[in-house]
């Protein structure tokens, strides 16, 4: 059977430090054009509702800024994944900032309560802060301390008003009730820039981190090979691509908070289409391209679009 790809696009950038990676997706969609690629005509779509007004808003949570509608925008995305899961679709979801990925996490659990899911995260960051630790309140810095339910409160540097713990506990039960993964079952790929709360987690919890010089030293399939076995026991994957998990200096400055020594686009299609012909990837996610920071006319999103064309053959491989 054919697996049919449904691109869900999210354009939202409220959860972000800086403006503009609301427009990544369009700038994508350009990219392809500017190609003369048809891709975005080949594959279905769906919209997901933003509201990327509430910017306008005077900030009541500090230490998760807008939090209250990053609750209501992973919501959305949560109801768009499950929903397209169920239609027997393989979500693409094309996202704004970060914190979306607490949604799409929200979403494939919702889907398969009883399934264990494993999470393959290619980024700079961590993003393992909750508001008791964050030390910018940017909720892209969260989704996987809400994903894993982990306040951290032994690191806490931060008083949390009760309006933004009510907004985090509800962020922390979306889809479904509780922790959506274990954090045995997150692998990181070329993260390389963390605060100590952070380090401290995935010093608890034994989470590995395959970082660029690691990948290219020991090589990238042994690598990947050994994420998978790690990942054995997980009925399904999720990977998630922040674009700054690429080198900003080889590639280009167009996402929100770009680290220098990172993979290149070739790395990092190598690493997907070998995690996708597991056959356990369920969902792939897109993040982070800021066309308003990019220094070199539209490369970020080029770059991104490369990346997604090229994983595309093997995520419509016929299942078995």
């Amino acid at each position: 059977m054919e697996r049919y790809i449904k691109i869900i696009k999210n354009r939202s950038d409220i959860g972000a430090g800086t403006r503009g990676s609301d427009l990544g997706i369009d700038a994508i969609e350009i990219a392809a054009i500017n190609q003369n690629s048809n891709y975005f005509n080949l594959h279905e779509f769906e919209d997901v509702k933003s509201h990327n007004e509430s910017i306008y808003d005077k900030n009541r949570n500090n230490f998760a800024k807008r939090i209250e509608h990053v609750v209501e925008q992973c919501t959305r995305v949560s109801y768009a994944v499950k929903h397209n899961l169920e239609a027997k679709y393989f979500p693409v979801v094309l996202s704004g900032d970060h914190s979306s990925a607490l949604g799409t996490i929200s979403g494939i659990k919702a889907m398969y309560p009883t399934k264990t899911l494993g999470v393959v995260w290619i980024d700079a960051h961590a993003d393992l802060h909750s508001p008791y630790t964050s030390p910018s309140g940017n909720i892209h810095g969260m989704p996987l301390a809400a994903a894993i339910g982990d306040d951290n409160l032994s690191c806490q540097v931060n008083e949390v008003v009760p309006e933004t713990k009510k907004h985090w506990e509800d962020m922390k039960n979306i889809g479904c009730p509780g922790a959506k993964i274990l954090p045995e079952n997150i692998i990181f790929f070329g993260v390389r820039d963390t605060e100590e709360p952070e380090d401290k987690q995935i010093e608890k919890y034994g989470i590995k981190n395959y970082k660029v010089d690691e990948v290219r030293y020991r090589g990238l399939q042994t690598c990947v090979a050994e994420s998978l076995a790690k990942l054995s026991s997980c009925d399904m994957i999720y990977i998630s691509f922040d674009v700054d998990s690429m080198d900003c200096d080889m590639i280009s400055y167009g996402t929100g908070t770009p680290v220098a020594k990172g993979f290149d686009q070739y790395e990092v299609i190598d690493i997907i289409n070998q995690l996708l012909r597991s056959k356990k990837v369920v969902c792939v996610e897109v993040v982070e391209v800021n066309p308003l920071l990019d220094t070199k006319g539209n490369k970020m999103a080029e770059t991104a679009f490369q990346v997604l064309e090229q994983i595309t053959s093997a995520i419509v491989l016929p299942l078995e």
